[in-house]
Formats: structure tokens, sequence, C-alpha cells
């Protein structure tokens, strides 16, 4: 699992108002389908990537991510 997986999650956790101890968050989850994430999360999801990572995800890109993994391998890609 990699090293941003924990961070990621706890982002998603909050963002959501998900009870960690019930969820179980995969790599393979999807946003939308999974956790019904509307329109508005997936901004607030993204907007907690940025804060957390201190990143900036650029809005095409941010459009292409719909799983745990996406963002999990854009950190990798650009924080490595």
């Amino acid at each position: 699992m990699s090293d941003y997986f924990e961070d990621v999650k706890e982002v998603i956790v909050d963002v959501m108002k998900l009870n960690s101890d019930e969820v179980e968050l995969a790599l393979e989850t999807k946003f939308v389908e999974d956790l019904e994430a509307d329109s508005m999360d997936q901004f607030f999801l993204i907007d907690g990537f940025c804060e957390k990572f201190d990143i900036d995800i650029p809005d095409d890109i941010a459009r292409e991510i719909r799983t745990v993994g996406d963002v999990v391998k854009h950190l990798e890609e650009n924080l490595s």
C-alpha cells in the first residue's frame, strides 16, 4: 500500500463524514459509485487533498480522479 494511502483515507473520512471503523476504503473505491459523493463532495475532496498535501490539482486532472487509487497515483507521480 502506498505511503499516501492513509493520508488520503484521512481526508476522505473527514470530508465525507464517514465512520472510519465502519467503512472499508481500498485503492479501487470509487467516489461516486461506492461513497455516493455528489459534485460538491468531489469538489471538497479535491480541495482537501490539495490542502493536506500542499499541491495544486488542475481542473482537467481533477475531472479524471474517480477512485482512491487515482488520487494516490497522482500524488506519487507529482510529489515523489
